[in-house]
């Protein structure tokens, strides 16, 4: 993979109910995301780097129990016009920070075929060094 926006860019060509696609550093200072062509985002510039931000510092919480429920995999959540998933990059990126990739979903798609058979099985293919 050579970059975050690219990889972001086949993220989102995994699917076209996929919205959105975006990535963050454990700090969320390093941002990048993309949207579906042609989609009018319901969120400003800041306002989707303030939610990647805020899904950084929730995902951040849930490594303090993951040595009892074992590795989080993914976070789904359900809104009246999107579906949202917080998914933690494992292992760690070249600079040692764990990062986040954040993905929106058309409302009404199901959800499980998406993240389960098109965007896990990309991750596991996909090398996480940007």
């Amino acid at each position: 993979m050579a970059d975050a926006k690219q990889f972001c860019a086949d993220v989102l060509a995994l699917d076209a109910s996929i919205r959105f696609a975006g990535v963050a550093d454990s700090m969320g200072m390093s941002v990048h995301y993309v949207y579906r062509k042609d989609l009018v985002p319901l969120l400003s510039q800041e306002e989707t780097i303030k939610s990647m931000l805020q899904a950084v510092l929730r995902s951040g919480t849930r490594l303090t129990l993951e040595s009892k429920l074992g590795e989080c995999v993914y976070t789904l959540s359900l809104y009246k016009k999107v579906k949202r998933i917080t998914i933690p990059l494992r292992p760690p990126t070249t600079n040692g920070q764990n990062a986040i990739l954040m993905v929106s979903l058309d409302a009404s798609v199901d959800h499980d075929a998406v993240i389960d058979g098109k965007i896990m099985p990309f991750l596991r293919q996909a090398r996480l060094e940007f």
